[in-house]
């Protein structure tokens, strides 16, 4: 086989692949892991049962890949924002309007909050995938230290800035469910509604 021609043969690997994990992440993020049959998956990506073998062993396989992935891409954005030369003000609003634009823009942003969800939610999942839910403490910390610095600034409100984490972070999932509800039909909220739940009042001077 010439290198051009295992060039083509891996590039067609890469799309199936991805063909496989984007209809997985759907079913998954619908239907639950228990729910969801690897022939469903092989249906849904147009391909044999036995070629999906090919790509994972099992559909536990492709659940465990999709979380990682997912936490691992949340993960680096959030390290990636507290490291910006940034106010807390200004990283919580750059957060907000990211974390929109990605409901607005790519409907598999939603799934992935939803497979998230129910990871954290449901027993029957592979143990693999329940160490991978612990990372779920790191979101929280590193968003909580930036509450924490906009306090200290005089930026946000004084409530418990672990509770104003999980607020921010129980919002986006609310806001995955409606996307996933709404569908086509789907348009993120102004951000300023969500960044009122974090600035301090001024008092008027007048």
């Amino acid at each position: 086989m010439s290198p051009r021609n295992k060039e083509l043969n891996e590039e067609i690997k890469d799309v199936r692949r991805e063909q496989i994990r984007s209809n997985a992440l759907k079913l998954f993020a619908s239907k639950g892991l228990a729910a969801t049959k690897i022939t469903d998956i092989s249906t849904a990506s147009n391909i044999s049962q036995g070629l999906l073998y090919h790509y994972y062993k099992s559909k536990e396989e492709i659940f465990v890949e999709l979380l990682r992935d997912a936490y691992d891409k949340m993960i680096a954005a959030v390290l990636a924002l507290e490291r910006l030369p940034l106010s807390p003000l200004e990283k919580v609003k750059l957060a907000i309007e990211k974390s929109l634009q990605g409901f607005d823009e790519n409907k598999d942003t939603a799934y992935y909050y939803l497979l998230i969800n129910q990871a954290a939610i449901f027993e029957a999942i592979p143990d693999e995938a329940k160490e991978i839910v612990k990372k779920r403490a790191l979101l929280h910390e590193v968003f909580t230290r930036i509450v924490t610095a906009g306090q200290k600034d005089g930026t946000f409100k004084k409530y418990d800035a672990k509770d104003m984490s999980v607020v921010f972070w129980t919002s986006l999932n609310g806001l995955a469910i409606y996307n996933a509800i709404q569908g086509a039909k789907f348009k993120a909220p102004d951000a300023n509604i969500l960044m009122g739940m974090f600035i301090e009042e001024v008092p008027s001077t007048n």
